[in-house]
């Protein structure tokens, strides 16, 4: 495939060898998180716009962290200093930012297709942190490199994503990645929250709402982060979700012996994930935050990159010298 992406915003448009580039890319800034000294040139020169018009902590951590050890520079917009506030259209903010010549935009917005917009208007390539209900890119692929890295492959597995589907940008890009390697779904969580368009996004998607028999035989099992505020609603008292849906060691081992377990996070201990889970042998919690990191480098030195700095660089082994 050729090497630069012009804009990531979405997996649903990306192809299984274009995803199997990106995680093959992503391999060696996975060496270099050993490394003591964390830090390369390679994009020296180069700055990064993050542009966060909707809060987040983790990702938008990640991304700066990943631009700081390939060296770029970073230009920073929260959504509590944005000029939205003051009734700036997104179009006019992205606008601005693109004056100041970033060489990439990082993007997380609460509207859907945000990131499609703004990139249909800018020259400079666009990565998608985030959309509204729609996309997630960047955490579906860290989560397909933790899988092979733990199982060596992403082909032909048993995926059970449980939690609020309906209101979830990280089960739809799952679907979307997985879905392209011949992955099967069971997707579980109160009814309200399961809606059957998702069964449109494949053949091999089935919904259930109840937690024992979507877990039966699994391989990988995503639980998904469950908005406090939603569980206030009448039609789902907190204890109630806790007592059908929480992934507890019990339930657990109704999955396969090896499944893996993973979350995009931020974790609620006791809600939707027991401790002992989240801590135990089968969580990859801790190795999906190390691999959005590797991800993330990728994704940048391969869409900011010049053609002659990839030659040269084609890992931060060459990298470093």
């Amino acid at each position: 495939m050729a090497e630069r992406l012009r804009d990531l915003l979405s997996i649903e448009e990306l192809t299984a060898e274009e995803i199997g580039f990106l995680l093959d890319e992503a391999k060696p800034f996975q060496e270099f998180q050993r490394y003591p000294l964390k830090k390369l040139a390679t994009l020296r020169g180069k700055t990064v716009a993050l542009a966060f018009f909707e809060a987040s902590t983790r990702t938008r951590i990640s991304f700066a962290t990943a631009a700081s050890r390939l060296g770029a520079d970073t230009m920073n917009l929260q959504a509590e200093a944005s000029s939205l506030k003051k009734g700036e259209s997104l179009l006019d903010t992205a606008r601005t930012l693109d004056a100041m010549k970033p060489d990439c935009i990082v993007m997380r917005h609460s509207s859907s297709g945000a990131a499609d917009f703004v990139a249909r208007h800018l020259e400079i390539p666009v990565i998608n942190a985030g959309d509204g209900t729609h996309e997630h890119p960047t955490q579906a692929l860290l989560d397909a490199l933790t899988i092979r890295d733990r199982r060596g492959k992403i082909e032909s597995l048993n995926v059970t994503i449980v939690g609020d589907i309906l209101h979830s940008r990280v089960a739809r890009s799952n679907l979307h990645l997985l879905g392209k390697f011949g992955c099967r779904f069971t997707l579980c969580g109160p009814p309200m929250w399961l809606p059957r368009e998702f069964e449109c996004l494949g053949k091999q998607v089935r919904r259930s709402s109840r937690i024992d028999d979507a877990l039966e035989g699994a391989d990988v099992v995503i639980v998904l982060r469950v908005q406090q505020e939603r569980l206030h609603e009448p039609a789902l008292p907190l204890d109630e979700y806790i007592l059908l849906y929480q992934l507890t060691p019990g339930r657990l081992k109704l999955a396969r012996p090896d499944a893996l377990v993973l979350h995009p996070g931020p974790m609620i201990r006791g809600l939707e994930i027991d401790p002992a889970v989240a801590d135990g042998p089968q969580s990859c919690v801790l190795e999906q935050v190390t691999n959005g990191l590797a991800v993330r480098m990728a994704l940048l030195f391969v869409m900011i990159a010049t053609g002659a700095e990839i030659d040269d660089a084609r890992g931060p082994a060459h990298a470093a010298h």
